[in-house]
């Protein structure tokens, strides 16, 4: 006797391929804070975490960017050294760097819905440059609003000040950085991968 049996997929192939590439985005952003060094005008250090949030949006969209840096304030919770310089545990998220920490999923999928839509995911090496700089300025905004906020909160001091040293400090930097992700998306490398 002969018994016939079938396959059951408990979870689909879609899933598990954007939950590794959420994954590695994750892993990417915590390799990006290794590149940290301190801003002369702010206590706040500069490092490369914002361009892992940008990339994070552009090439998962809305939806897993977001999931994507979730998982990695997950695993620097659990203890990773994924933050700025290598630190990691709740101290960064309660800190005055929380605010910026905090804002990195929200600014991932800000990026997303803004280069892709809610529809479906678009091709980023065909998407204008116009509309990923969009995106990336709309992360920006986010990151600065919820970092300065953070920082006055837990620093004690005016939103004035607090904008000044914690998202006016940075800017040259961001323009930097989104000039980076824009070559990235652009590179010969992203487009064959």
């Amino acid at each position: 006797m002969a018994a016939e049996t079938e396959s059951v997929e408990l979870v689909g192939e879609d899933v598990v391929g954007n939950v590794a590439r959420a994954a590695l985005f994750a892993a990417l952003t915590g390799a990006f804070a290794y590149v940290s060094f301190p801003n002369p005008i702010s206590p706040v250090p500069v490092s490369l975490q914002v361009l892992g949030v940008f990339l994070a949006g552009v090439f998962l969209g809305p939806v897993w960017g977001g999931v994507s840096i979730v998982f990695y304030l997950a695993a620097g919770a659990a203890g990773a050294p994924v933050f700025a310089g290598g630190s990691a545990g709740i101290g960064p998220l309660v800190g005055y760097t929380a605010g910026y920490l905090w804002s990195y999923p929200i600014a991932a999928a800000l990026i997303g819905a803004v280069v892709h839509g809610f529809d479906g995911l678009d091709d980023p090496e065909v998407v204008a440059t116009t509309r990923l700089v969009a995106g990336m300025l709309a992360g920006t905004v986010v990151i600065y609003a919820l970092g300065t906020v953070g920082f006055a909160v837990v620093q004690n001091v005016g939103l004035v000040e607090a904008f000044t040293v914690s998202a006016l400090a940075f800017v040259p930097f961001e323009a930097v950085k989104i000039a980076a992700a824009v070559g990235v998306v652009r590179s010969d490398a992203a487009a064959a991968a």
